[in-house]
């Protein structure tokens, strides 16, 4: 009986090193939870050695932290959910997109959601990335929107966001997930115009009204 054939172990260059690394740590996560989280496992993943895991990180907690903030960095720079336009047309415009060339990173976060029930240590990290997002969301709504833009609304939409990309990571069906957004940025628009008089929605901020 023969070995199965090991990944051919590949250099990690000087200065993105860390980075490669972090990488294979989402991914590892991503496949097998965090339990699944070694140095080993992230050395086979990135094709290195043990020792330059451990030396890079030096415990396994030091590297579940710099993982989380290796993901709060990624998602942020590559979230659909603050455009800029403050138009309802282009909000989560990507969104479909970013779960496509991403999926690793979005099933890392849903993995530390359900660790952290277990392992409330990991709170305050995952606190740190979904504060950034609700943020976001609400700069994004209060752009779009005349009125004024509280907690709760920006919550719902936010977690209406996230439960689509949660149905897209498991289930795929990205038409279905597109309709879905559609018919967010319809209701979006509908409460524009309620707060702003008729056909706000593009993010004026005023109002719209016709003179």
């Amino acid at each position: 009986m023969t070995e199965p054939a090991r990944r051919p172990r590949k250099r990690v260059h000087y200065g993105t090193g860390r980075e490669a690394l972090l990488e294979a740590a989402v991914r590892v996560v991503a496949r097998g939870g965090l339990r699944k989280l070694t140095y080993r496992a992230v050395a086979e993943e990135a094709g290195v050695t043990h020792g330059l895991v451990v030396h890079h990180f030096g415990s396994r907690d030091a590297l579940i932290e710099e993982a989380v903030a290796h993901a709060i960095r990624s998602s942020l720079s590559s979230s659909a959910l603050a455009p800029g336009t403050g138009e309802v047309a282009d909000f989560s415009a990507g969104l479909t997109d970013m779960v496509e060339s991403g999926p690793d990173l979005q099933a890392f976060q849903y993995e530390l959601l359900l660790e952290s029930r277990r392992r409330p240590e990991l709170l305050p990290h995952l606190r740190s990335l979904y504060d950034e997002y609700f943020d976001a969301t609400r700069r994004e709504l209060t752009r779009m929107l005349p009125g004024p833009v509280d907690e709760g609304l920006s919550r719902m939409v936010f977690a209406t966001l996230e439960g689509l990309v949660l149905h897209q990571l498991v289930f795929g069906e990205r038409e279905v997930i597109d309709q879905a957004l559609d018919e967010l940025r319809s209701v979006l628009r509908l409460l524009a115009e309620r707060q702003g008089g008729e056909g706000c929605g593009d993010g004026c901020g005023e109002g719209c009204g016709e003179g």
